[in-house]
This record gives structure tokens, sequence and C-alpha cells, in this order.
């Protein structure tokens, strides 16, 4: 069974995610195959995975062969870190958007690799699934929104159930799918 995961803000080969972000990891390339092995634990070659943006470096000249080492069919909502003809360039995405919104299951979700206060339908119970924050709103998460950054996940991508589950642990009502 196809299973739809959603993560963010892997930055394959970028160094800045090592001291910036402060990742556990002695190299870039320990932490390229951590990230790697990690996707692949979780999505299967047939599964759908929403990545909300700053894939990788600009300057990761193997961007285009670490991502072909990456399981299932990968839609990229772009971040500040993913020049879109970069991007386009590697081959790998279904599908590259600034923003979307999906429907899965009747819930209505907004993918934008920004957290936003604010979103389509959100006053109509729409969740809002965002990257770029490293994880900084984990204590105080947002209602029907959710960081779903690798950094806020052991460092690998989230199935829907997951979010489902921990959108409902904020909001009673909501049921795990």
């Amino acid at each position: 069974m196809r299973k739809v995961h959603f993560t963010s803000d892997t930055h394959f080969g970028h160094v800045l995610a090592l001291t910036a972000r402060m990742r556990p990891f002695r190299s870039l390339a320990e932490m390229d195959e951590l990230l790697i092995a990690r996707w692949n634990e979780r999505v299967k070659p047939d599964d759908e995975v929403y990545h909300l943006g700053d894939v990788g470096h600009d300057h990761h000249a193997g961007l285009a062969e670490v991502l072909g080492r990456l399981n299932g069919r990968i839609h990229l909502i772009l971040g500040n870190n993913d020049p879109r003809a970069l991007m386009e360039a590697t081959g790998r995405f279904e599908s590259i958007a600034e923003m979307r919104e999906i429907a899965m299951g009747g819930q209505r979700i907004f993918l934008c690799h920004y957290p936003l206060r604010e979103w389509p339908n959100a006053w109509r119970g729409a969740w809002h699934l965002y990257g770029h924050v490293h994880g900084k709103f984990d204590a105080q998460p947002l209602g029907l929104s959710l960081d779903v950054g690798v950094d806020s996940h052991g460092f690998g991508p989230i199935s829907m159930a997951m979010v489902t589950t921990e959108i409902g642990l904020r909001r009673p009502g909501v049921v795990a799918a």
C-alpha cells in the first residue's frame, strides 16, 4: 500500500546545516548518508513524498546523485535555498511549486516552506505543514500546523499517519489516519 510522507530541510551537502544548525555529524558525508538511510527506511519506492524545501546546497556537485538514491516519488515545494533551475535540472521531482494545497482522506493540507500564521481554509480546519525553522517552534506548537523538517523528526520524513497523530495530540477530535 502506497503511503504519503512529508519532510523539509534536508540540506544535503550544506555545511551550514552542520555549523549553524548544530546537527550532530562529523562531516557532510556522514550527514548525507544518515539522511538517505533514514529516508529509505521510512519511504518505499512507490510512496509519495512532499519535500517542503531546502533540499540541498546549490554548490553540491553530487546533488542529483544523492536525490537519485532516495526512494519514492518526490514533489518539491521550493524553499529559500532551492534555485528552481537547479531543482528542475536534477530531473528528480514529479512536481515543483512555490506552495500547494492537497487533500487526503477529506483533510485539506496547505504546504509551504515557511510557517504561516494564516493559510487557505485555516478557519475551515485545513492543516498547514512547513519547514524552514529547524524545530524552533516544536516547544510551542501552532494549532493545526506542523514543522515537518528533519530536525524535528529524527532526520527523516514523517508519514501522513504521524502528521495526523501529532496534530491530534494538540487538537482533540482529530482522528489518526
